[in-house]
């Protein structure tokens, strides 16, 4: 990245007065002798907003700036967005009628002063650049978030896919991830800062099937150009019934080997975005892969243990269709179907109170994502216990828990499902 120097202040017009209210530590952003304007106080190193033309400004998504407070204008000095500058001077003679500045010694231009004290003012401004000068050098902070603003820009939706992706990319995109843990992903709705990721997203990988709805809305209008790979559309799905309708299960992750599939899609889609990476992202994905082939075989024993009179799974919402279904837990009952949106009706919870109590199960289970008070009257009123941990379903846990990945998500799932069912339950080595 370029650099210039400022070695000495310019004056505007034929009037000027000292301001004590303009400190500049350091660089300063101008083009075509107009004011770089900004929301932000604080500047680092000269990089950031610039104006253009006809005095509107340029906005960068740099905002922050590390070595001055402060909008100079220097006339015919043109600095494009990105370049660092090396500022000599504490001072700068600023066109303005304002007089105001966030900090201290500066000078700027103002009516009312006649010619005659011009000469005093810039005999002033040259002492305060004799005893002020100094310079403004590239930090290696500002290394850093140039090394990051180089990298490809990755959005994802669900934080079971901000987790896999985050684990094949290995630090070599910009990853952000639009839904926390423990968000329902069914019926979050956008907010203004999402659309701005997307936006500036070279790829956006989200899980598809109509997981999560609002954020598919979102990234099909316009002014979305970035590559959209739906991860979870790699699989083939389970067909359940939704208000009379045959539609696809989204849960397709409660089966690792379909994960396997959306690593595959993952690590290809991040090769093409970035192909000087290609051996960084196979490394990851072939380590990923040999852990969840440990975990699938590793859950698929952990059932085995569970009497086969109580492999039964009764859950909040139907999210462990596929989990249940290749895991020896049978077809699993649920309170709602398989999006959160749907309210169970007085005979719903009582046609599952029979269930429950026919099926003969210990326990049933609530969810992370959704409120467990109905759960919990099914299981009072069938006579069952309602295990003690919640499982994860349609989201990882937040740091530091049990369930902080896709991995130990599963992995604490199994533990809980077997523990309550009357399992032995045998830890799982996470790698590390």
């Amino acid at each position: 990245m370029g650099q210039c120097k400022l070695e000495t202040p310019q004056t505007i017009g034929f009037v000027a007065k000292i301001s004590s209210r303009l400190k500049l530590r350091c660089g300063t952003i101008v083009k075509n002798g107009q004011d770089a304007r900004s929301t932000k106080s604080e500047f680092s190193c000269g990089v950031g907003i610039l104006p253009v033309k006809n005095g509107q400004d340029a906005r960068s998504t740099k905002n922050e700036f590390s070595c001055g407070t402060g909008i100079l204008p220097v006339p015919k000095q043109v600095i494009e967005n990105g370049v660092r500058c090396e500022l000599k001077p504490t001072a700068i003679v600023k066109q303005s009628d304002k007089g105001k500045f966030r900090s201290e010694s500066g000078i700027e231009t103002a009516p009312g002063l006649d010619k005659s004290k011009v000469f005093w003012i810039r005999t002033i401004a040259c002492g305060i650049l004799t005893l002020g000068l100094f310079s403004c050098a590239p930090t290696q902070g500002d290394r850093l978030s140039a090394e990051a603003d180089a990298k490809p820009k990755v959005v994802a939706t669900s934080t079971i896919i901000e987790d896999l992706t985050d684990r094949v990319a290995g630090g070599e995109v910009q990853l952000t991830g639009i839904l926390q843990p423990g968000t329902d992903p069914h019926v979050y709705e956008p907010v203004p800062k999402d659309s701005q990721a997307l936006e500036q997203a070279n790829l956006i990988l989200y899980n598809g099937y109509n997981l999560e709805p609002g954020l598919i809305r979102m990234m099909n209008a316009a002014g979305i150009k970035a590559r959209k790979l739906a991860v979870g559309e790699v699989v083939k799905p389970l067909l359940l019934n939704k208000e009379g309708n045959t539609v696809p299960d989204p849960h397709v992750w409660g089966n690792v080997e379909n994960v396997v599939q959306m690593v595959e899609a993952i690590r290809d889609a991040l090769i093409e975005l970035s192909p000087e990476d290609r051996e960084k992202f196979m490394q990851n994905a072939v380590k990923l892969t040999e852990e969840l082939k440990r975990l699938d075989s590793w859950i698929e024993q952990e059932i085995k243990t569970i009497p086969e009179n109580k492999r039964k799974l009764v859950t909040t919402h139907d999210a462990f269709q596929y989990y249940s279904r290749i895991y020896g837990l049978g077809i699993a009952d649920s309170l709602i179907g398989i999006s959160t949106e749907e309210q169970p009706s007085a005979q719903t919870v009582q046609k599952l109170v029979e269930s429950v109590k026919a099926a003969g199960v210990p326990a049933i289970f609530a969810e992370t994502t959704i409120n467990p008070q109905l759960i919990k009257t099914v299981a009072e009123e069938a006579g069952v216990k309602l295990a003690a941990q919640q499982l994860y379903s349609d989201s990882i846990g937040a740091a530091g828990s049990e369930g902080d990945s896709y991995v130990k998500m599963m992995s604490a799932n199994t533990r809980t499902i077997v523990e309550a069912l009357g399992g032995k339950y045998t830890p799982f080595e996470v790698s590390k």
